[in-house]
């Protein structure tokens, strides 16, 4: 009997967006390389979105209509996300 053994890798960072703190849950997904990411909009709304990483090592937001507060995040959250990585290795 083989038992294969995959890494659960979640953290949590804040990280302030337009003047206001905000808390980023992070989640990898198994199998590839995606991250499930949920924040809170100025209402307390859930936001639940995935980033995967490109060729070049970035990460990008895989939903096109992702909110502009959001977007203009992408990299220092990809910034996040690789320093996490370095990390759990």
């Amino acid at each position: 009997m083989h038992i294969q053994h995959i890494r659960n890798i979640h953290f949590t960072k804040l990280l302030k967006v337009n003047g206001r703190l905000r808390e980023f849950n992070f989640r990898k997904l198994p199998g590839n390389d995606l991250f499930h990411l949920d924040v809170s909009d100025d209402r307390g709304n859930r936001i639940i979105t995935k980033l995967q990483r490109e060729e070049n090592n970035n990460w990008r937001f895989v939903e096109p209509d992702v909110h502009p507060w959001l977007i203009e995040t992408e990299k220092k959250l990809g910034e996040l996300i690789n320093e996490e990585l370095s990390m759990a290795s």
